[in-house]
């Protein structure tokens, strides 16, 4: 068991969130029980994952996208309301880390996929959340590793049997990144999403482009994540997929 405000602490260090200026709060956004013993881990907070985690008896809910984005609706009503409540009548605690996961060199959404994508060398390209490495195999190989880790079809844009030697790669929806990926010399860039100009801006320069699941490139670091701290605080964690094709 450790203390929910104890456990905020801890996460918040180990993430360092106060270097981020995130679009969302991140840490306890909803406050439950005190004691917590047993975690769920999740990509979203949304209604599935919740219901679950309450007939699992959680105490606690880990997960990159929680409540409270800048500029979405302020009042409590609707499936804001529901989420919010179930929590609460509930006593579940819901912490969420947006940006400070996707970039922490150990439990990150890109170090993580690093790992699953054998991707040599990995490393942030300077101060932003782009990441890049080496890898030695054609397009077609590295989106077929892409396919086998995530269990989905990715798209993707470029000649099959383009050569990959360096790749960039972020999480989620970071499409507009490529242009990282791009000035670093990248062969090919991997993220969550595509937007309807970057067929053109790939072609254009002469990049190859992977998308592989915003949901799906964002599993991993709140895996990690809490299995860090299961082992740290001697916690229950289990990780719920819920399945998102985007």
């Amino acid at each position: 068991m450790i203390n929910n405000k104890e456990l905020e602490k801890y996460i918040n260090n180990y993430l360092n969130i106060a270097k981020f200026e995130d679009y969302c709060p991140n840490g306890l956004q909803i406050e439950g029980r005190s004691d917590i013993g047993k975690i769920i881990s999740g990509v979203s907070a949304n209604q599935d994952l919740i219901d679950q985690a309450i007939d699992e008896k959680a105490d606690a809910i880990l997960v990159h996208h929680g409540f409270f984005w800048k500029g979405e609706e302020q009042v409590l009503t609707g499936i804001k309301k529901n989420r919010i409540k179930a929590l609460l009548e509930n006593d579940i605690n819901l912490f969420a880390y947006h940006l400070p996961l996707d970039a922490h060199p150990i439990v990150g959404n890109n170090i993580q996929l690093a790992l699953r994508f054998n991707i040599q060398n990995p490393q942030p390209i300077g101060d932003t959340l782009v990441w890049q490495g080496e890898v030695e195999a054609p397009l077609s190989e590295v989106a077929q590793s892409v396919m086998n880790i995530t269990s989905r079809m990715p798209l993707v844009f470029g000649a099959k049997d383009k050569q990959i030697n360096k790749i960039a790669w972020c999480s989620g929806g970071a499409q507009s990144y490529i242009k990282f990926a791009i000035e670093a010399g990248a062969d090919c860039f991997i993220t969550g999403e595509v937007s309807e100009q970057i067929p053109a801006i790939c072609k254009e320069n002469n990049i190859a482009f992977i998308a592989a699941g915003h949901h799906a490139t964002e599993r991993y670091g709140v895996q990690a994540l809490a299995q860090h701290l299961s082992q740290q605080f001697e916690l229950d964690y289990q990780y719920i997929d819920i399945d998102n094709i985007v």
